[in-house]
């Protein structure tokens, strides 16, 4: 990924939250048939450093990792179109264009697949308290809401896959190399757009 210092975001605990904010990343592999990418909700254990999810059985990506494989996943924390007309510097010197911003996290790591079904429920189990918990706080799905057998086929039909993060990338692109006239007023312009995530990490980029 090109990362111009100005954009490189190395704060090791933004780079976490993002990932537990936005937690479907696009995990690309390289396998027989070239490279691939599969959209997987994913729980990040910062404590073991390891990303873990599981994938349905009949989607061939398991069968075509090794152990050990080199992987990339992506996260991606928001997007907007950034128009040069939102510079109050465009008004004066008209020697500006339009560009992109975004935040994304890039994880490199080695992946392992686990097809133990104590392993695929734990999977399971966790990402069903995260993400029940945030959805249904006060009344959260368990896997226990549904009849055994029933919990047992369906795990039966997924495979786990765990993700040993060897290095993460961040790179938030938020006009930190426009005016602070520039980038504020941009921020507002997507604010009034409803655009409030990048909205207010630009403004963020400038504390």
């Amino acid at each position: 990924m090109y990362l111009p210092q100005h954009f490189e975001e190395t704060r090791l605990d933004e780079l976490q939250r993002v990932i537990s904010e936005y937690p479907l990343g696009a995990l690309v592999t390289s396998g027989g048939q070239g490279l691939d990418a599969n959209h997987l909700p994913f729980e990040l254990d910062a404590k073991q450093g390891v990303l873990l999810a599981h994938v349905a059985r009949a989607n061939p990506v398991w069968q075509e990792l090794k152990d050990g494989d080199d992987v990339l996943v992506i996260f991606r924390a928001g997007d907007a179109y950034i128009s040069p007309n939102w510079y109050p510097s465009k008004h004066e010197l008209h020697r500006q264009v339009p560009t992109w911003n975004y935040r994304v996290v890039h994880v490199h790591g080695k992946a392992t697949v686990r097809d133990e079904e104590r392993f695929v429920r734990g999977v399971v189990a966790r990402l069903t308290r995260t993400h029940e918990g945030r959805a249904n706080a006060e009344q959260p799905w368990r896997m226990s809401d549904s009849a055994k057998e029933y919990i047992d086929q369906m795990l039966t039909a997924i495979v786990g896959i765990e993700i040993r993060i060897t290095r993460m990338v961040g790179k938030w692109k938020l006009s930190q190399n426009r005016e602070g006239r520039d980038r504020v007023t941009a921020a507002e312009e997507l604010r009034k757009r409803n655009e409030e995530v990048i909205s207010g990490a630009m403004l963020d980029a400038g504390k």
